[in-house]
């Protein structure tokens, strides 16, 4: 009865995959362990395996190791979703590959579009960074979508961007809008999601990483500005973003 039993809880356990597409920063490397600790601290639940790829120095699961996870997600990066560095390059078709086996890909900020690129889609620089606190609007078929896990209608969430999805992939939907950004969030095939925004950050990541910016001069004061000001506004809704990546990923929300 106990091997039975063991055998049973090892077919249930799941296995995913953190495609990390930045480097650690001392800050969340100090206070997370990295930011493979802070997604597992967002995803992860008990009995599950998690693995880390540092797909930014080209690190990558192997095809013959594929049909080992349940799912994967593809973070962000101050890298563009659109050059044609040799790692993202791998990156995307590795990805293709992950789509054509119907894996379930979570994708944040550079992940949801370097997703979009993978499945035929079109990116690059918008209009102006996104910076800050950002209060998501989900499309009306979503909104039905989430009404079974009790996700509110308007979704605050961390932003830190200046490329964005410009064109969806031909048999993908938009998911979300906000005032600066037309698509938030798309699915394509039941089983990939994208996410402009990242459900994973905390004010204090945030506030570290506006400060970064501005010492490379990758921003100016009243980017920094705005984006301080936004965090005394409002807070990101960081149970409801949790709850929909969880039953996303792990198959209870049916796209």
């Amino acid at each position: 009865m106990g091997i039975e039993v063991e055998i049973e809880e090892k077919k249930q356990s799941k296995t995913f995959g953190v495609l990390l597409c930045a480097e650690d920063s001392d800050y969340v490397k100090n206070t997370y362990g990295g930011y493979f600790g802070v997604f597992a601290a967002l995803l992860a639940e008990e009995g599950e395996e998690w693995r880390l790829y540092r797909a930014v120095r080209g690190e990558l699961p192997r095809a013959d190791e594929i049909d080992q996870f349940d799912g994967f997600v593809v973070t962000g990066s101050c890298s563009d979703a659109h050059s044609n560095d040799a790692w993202i390059l791998d990156l995307v078709d590795l990805l293709k590959n992950l789509v054509d086996k119907q894996k379930k890909v979570l994708g944040i900020c550079f992940g949801h579009q370097v997703l979009c690129r993978a499945l035929g889609g079109k990116t690059g620089r918008a209009k102006a960074w996104d910076l800050g606190i950002t209060c998501i609007h989900p499309s009306p078929s979503t909104i039905r979508l989430l009404s079974s896990l009790n996700i509110p209608p308007h979704l605050p969430v961390i932003e830190c961007h200046r490329d964005e999805v410009w064109e969806l992939p031909p048999q993908a939907e938009a998911m979300a809008q906000s005032e600066k950004t037309g698509i938030e969030m798309f699915s394509y095939g039941g089983h990939i999601m994208g996410i402009q925004g990242h459900p994973e950050y905390s004010k204090d990541i945030l506030l570290n990483l506006v400060d970064r910016l501005l010492q490379r001069n990758l921003i100016q004061n009243f980017h920094a500005e705005a984006a301080k000001s936004s965090l005394n506004v409002k807070d990101p809704d960081r149970e409801s973003w949790k709850q929909l990546c969880k039953a996303f990923l792990k198959g209870t929300l049916p796209l």
